[in-house]
């Protein structure tokens, strides 16, 4: 992988867009000072994540953006891009030949950062530069007076640097991560032993709770059981006795309706009777009437008709005196049996007559059967003619009385006849009006026991309606108890005919049990879904409290394991680093110094291994242990060893400036030998050399370019003259960096 380019836009001295191609081994950077010749190497250092704004010589965000001049003005944003080929995928999960990071900084100071120009996060840059030895250290970015940055460093800063220049920063980063993750996980323990222990007391009240509704779960099967039952029985009851009594009631309603119309016909017979009954007595009156006219004109005929005859038989006295001869009266055998048999028979009918009139009228009978009787014998007297006519004239108008006595017992007879008719219809109209009302009397009896076994029936239907209420409120009750189910009562098993021979007392019994059920499930606080729902729902939290708690136990576990391997890891490859740098510090010392001997030793820092110490005394064991809880670092440090030739001199201390510029830039170039990064830039670290020891460091960057691209910012000559391509920057009067590029082959060729 090596480095293509950098483009700079807006970045500090560069107010227009600069772009830099990196097509040699080494690159150098040249320009007089104030230039802004090392604006390079910070742009580098920035845009590879640098958050010290002291590092890139500013104060805030803004100073990092062009701030105008006297020809252009000033700049809104700074953007710097870097981009590496990637054609042999060294950045693991980014699948382009190319990675270009992408850096930009507003006025308000927000930076912004990208990938390809996918907006990531710092630690998303850090990370994959981490994985091409690019870590925050900046070992790789020498600036000017940093030369010996890492001879200044402590042992534990040093460390740092030589672990970063290692490669080792993506296992500090994944240990770091770690860390982080399992402090979090140990932090998300306590939170969940501590949730767990607050709803432990809830937990256990729901229990409880829980119990009850256990409780009132099987109280309720055994109530729906027996509600099936008793509903099924009530059912057929019910259905069974309405049908009977409908059947029971039907009959009697019926007669009843019956008698009800008999009795209005019977009313409305009683309203026009008493008029026919009054018509009939008035007839009545009228022919008793009529019958006692005929009876005074009968008795003033029979008187008259005496006084005829008494006249008569006195002029036949007086003529028999005159004349005394008369007839012999003769009477015959027959004729007397004749009269006898007329008058047994008229003797018969007023035996058995109590009806004064017929009575009378028998007798009337007896009389002219009499005066027939008599009448048929002729007196024979001999009497002077006066007296004679007289007699006959007498007789004639006796016969004449007789007739009109014989009509009016005639009319009597028939007006007799019409009374006796009247009378019967009257006796008939009074026998049917009792009849009527004893028949009226008898239905209103009837009316009476069939209106009282009615009511019975409909009282009994009326309890009925009562009943099937309270099976309907019974059922609702169920449904709110024991829920949809209750509904399906008609399922259970029961023979209709078993039912309903069972005596009523018994579902009464049956019923007298359900309440008591219902009042023990009331009791216990009936359905209870609220406290069951609340039961599993911190019952499950509980449950995932407590698979949090182990999933986050084995987390911590895998974790810790992790760190361990990775603690082991960045040990071991450290430790083999070291050895490395050391053979390849040693061959660079000698080069710079003629000879001499230079190395790193592991070593504990000075205040730590004085702790130490103190804590390995027996009387003293307590205070090793709170050592060993302390926040101060336990990892060993490094420390340099330099001994020069020809000198008595051991120790970074009694170096000279020169000399510490040497032997930094040895151990730098040892570190980049062991784990060569993309690229170097080295901003003057040449500076302080003196044309020996200049070559010496031509002929090092020149070895070193194997391994890495180096970006050379210099004014060295005989640095410049490794350079396969060199970056002239310039400055005019509007203070904006130029670049002016030259490759010294294509030069050297032009100069041939």
């Amino acid at each position: 992988m090596t480095l293509k380019r950098l483009e700079i836009n807006g970045f500090k001295s560069f107010g227009r867009k600069a772009v830099l191609l990196f097509d040699a081994p080494i690159t150098a950077v040249v320009g007089p000072n104030g230039s802004g010749k090392s604006n390079v190497a910070e742009a580098f250092r920035w845009v590879l994540g640098e958050q010290s704004l002291k590092s890139l010589r500013g104060k805030k965000g803004e100073d990092l953006i062009f701030n105008g001049s006297s020809s252009l003005g000033r700049l809104s944003r700074a953007s710097v891009s870097v981009t590496f080929d990637n054609s042999k995928r060294a950045f693991a999960g980014i699948d382009f030949d190319e990675v270009n990071i992408t850096r930009e900084v507003f006025r308000d100071g927000t930076n912004e950062y990208s990938i390809n120009n996918s907006k990531v996060r710092l630690k998303d840059i850090l990370a994959l530069l981490a994985g091409i030895s690019l870590g925050s250290s900046g070992h790789h970015i020498i600036s000017q007076g940093e030369a010996d940055r890492i001879l200044n460093a402590n042992l534990v800063e040093r460390r740092a640097m030589i672990e970063d220049a290692l490669g080792l920063k993506i296992y500090q980063w994944k240990l770091e991560e770690s860390e982080k993750k399992l402090t979090k996980t140990r932090e998300n323990i306590k939170e969940a032993e501590i949730l767990r222990r607050e709803i432990a007391p809830h937990l256990k009240f729901l229990k409880k709770q829980m119990e009850k509704v256990e409780k009132a779960k099987e109280l309720r099967a055994e109530l729906a059981t027996f509600y099936s039952e008793y509903l099924k029985r009530e059912g057929f009851y019910l259905a069974y006795t309405r049908d009977k009594l409908k059947k029971e009631l039907a009959i009697p309603k019926e007669i009843l309706l019956a008698t009800e119309e008999k009795l209005s016909a019977l009313a409305a017979k009683e309203v026009s009777a008493p008029d026919e009954a009054v018509e009939e007595k008035n007839k009545l009156r009228e022919i008793e009437a009529t019958l006692r006219e005929g009876q005074a004109k009968k008795d003033d005929l029979s008187r008259r008709l005496g006084r005829l005859e008494g006249m008569i038989e006195l002029k036949q006295r007086e003529s028999r005196s005159a004349t005394p001869t008369v007839d012999k009266l003769t009477v015959s055998r027959d004729d007397l049996k004749r009269l006898e048999a007329e008058l047994e028979g008229e003797w018969q009918k007023a035996k058995t007559e109590n009806n004064p009139a017929v009575l009378k009228r028998i007798l009337q009978n007896i009389r002219q059967i009499l005066g027939e009787f008599w009448g048929g014998f002729k007196l024979h007297q001999l009497a002077p003619t006066d007296n004679l006519e007289m007699i006959k004239e007498l007789l004639v108008e006796k016969q004449e009385k007789e007739k009109a006595l014989a009509e009016l017992e005639r009319l009597e007879q028939s007006r007799q006849e019409e009374y006796q008719l009247a009378k019967q219809r009257l006796e008939q109209r009074e026998n049917q009006e009792r009849e009527e009302e004893r028949e009226s009397y008898e239905l209103r009896a009837r009316r009476g026991e069939l209106a009282a076994v009615v009511r019975t029936l409909e009282g009994k239907l009326e309890t009925l309606a009562v009943e099937e209420e309270n099976f309907k409120r019974e059922l609702g009750e169920a449904g709110v108890l024991i829920g949809r189910e209750a509904l399906n009562y008609e399922d259970y098993p029961l023979d209709e005919q078993e039912a309903l021979s069972e005596k009523r007392a018994t579902q009464e019994e049956r019923h007298r049990r359900l309440e008591r059920l219902k009042i023990r499930l009331e009791d216990i606080g009936g359905e209870g879904v609220d406290v069951e729902k609340e039961y599993d729902e911190v019952l499950a939290r509980d449950g995932y409290l407590e698979k949090e708690l182990l999933d986050l136990a084995t987390s911590a576990d895998s974790l810790e394991q992790v760190m361990s391997e990775l603690r082991q890891r960045i040990s071991d490859e450290f430790k083999a680093g070291v050895k490395k740098i050391n053979s390849e510090f040693q061959k660079f010392f000698e080069i710079l110094f003629g000879g001499g001997s230079a190395s790193l030793s592991l070593v504990i820092p000075e205040k730590r291994r004085s702790r130490l110490d103190l804590a390995s005394s027996d009387d003293l064991a307590p205070l090793g242990e709170a050592m060993e809880d302390s926040d101060e670092p336990t990892e060993e440090g490094i420390e340099i060893i330099v001994s020069l030739p020809r000198k008595k001199i051991k120790g970074l201390a009694m170096l000279s400036g020169g000399e510490r510029a040497l032997t930094s830039i040895a151990l730098l170039f040892a570190m980049s030998q062991v784990n060569p990064p993309p690229f170097m830039i080295l901003d003057e670290t040449d500076a302080a050399l003196d044309e020996a020891n200049s070559r010496k460091y031509g002929d090092m960057i020149e070895n070193l370019s194997q391994f890495s691209q180096l970006i050379l910012i210099t004014h060295n000559r005989e640095t410049m003259s490794r350079a396969g391509v060199l970056y002239g920057v310039t400055m005019g009067s509007d203070s904006v960096s130029r670049l002016i590029s030259l490759k010294l082959t294509e030069a050297e060729q032009y100069a041939k």
